[in-house]
């Protein structure tokens, strides 16, 4: 049996072990989702979704906005984190109190006790967006895990190796799922495979997606 044939045989609410440090948590979010869809539209409001450029030039197909002290940014420069949205120059929006409380109580439950955010990146995937493997490499340590949601269709997660040739295992994430990961797996290899398959009957045609990182 395949990874991918055992993480899809995975009962909903029972957690799939990816690694010493990491973990999925079937639908650890659905409690919080009264909550979470008026945060994200506020979110958007401030700072809305933008497709960004990758230093090589290529328009990303995720559009991508950001809460909290810092945001994650990309553009010909290179990636990194700011303090102010250059789009609208002002401050990123504050990280709601919803996100923090999911943030961390999917972390204590990962065995990530203290975590502490300050950065909140929010993607939001259309049919066909993709994300490519990559590792989050951009924040001053690593010694905090990445907490990442999932809101509406569902998605192909990749997630790999500590080198992006090591083959990635395939695990499908649904309305509700956190995927938590640090320690030894914090700077794996992951992705999302092209968004596809029917539309979610609350979100519609699209993936919400947000990640916690301790960036500064």
């Amino acid at each position: 049996m395949t990874p991918a044939d055992l993480f899809s045989h995975q009962e909903q609410d029972q957690p799939v072990t990816l690694g010493p440090g990491a973990v999925v948590l079937r639908a650890h979010a659905l409690p919080f989702i009264d909550e979470l869809l008026p945060a994200i539209s506020a979110i958007e409001a401030c700072s809305p979704f933008r497709n960004m450029v990758t230093p090589g030039g290529y328009t990303m197909s995720v559009a991508l906005t950001n809460c909290g002290e810092l945001g994650w940014w990309s553009d010909r420069r290179g990636y990194r984190y700011t303090r102010i949205d250059p789009i609208t120059e002002k401050s990123w929006p504050d990280m709601p109190p919803s996100f923090l409380r999911l943030a961390q109580t999917a972390a204590s439950k990962a065995g990530y006790p203290d975590f502490m955010p300050d950065a909140c990146l929010v993607n939001r995937y259309l049919p066909g967006s993709r994300l490519s493997l990559h590792q989050d490499r951009n924040e001053r340590d690593f010694s905090a895990p990445i907490v990442s949601v999932s809101l509406g269709m569902s998605a192909t997660f990749l997630f790999g190796g500590l080198e992006r040739s090591d083959r990635a295992a395939r695990l499908e994430l649904h309305h509700g799922d956190v995927v938590v990961w640090g320690g030894p797996d914090r700077l794996r290899y992951h992705g999302i495979m092209p968004l596809k398959g029917p539309a979610h009957g609350l979100l519609g045609e699209q993936r919400i997606n947000f990640t916690f990182r301790k960036a500064g």
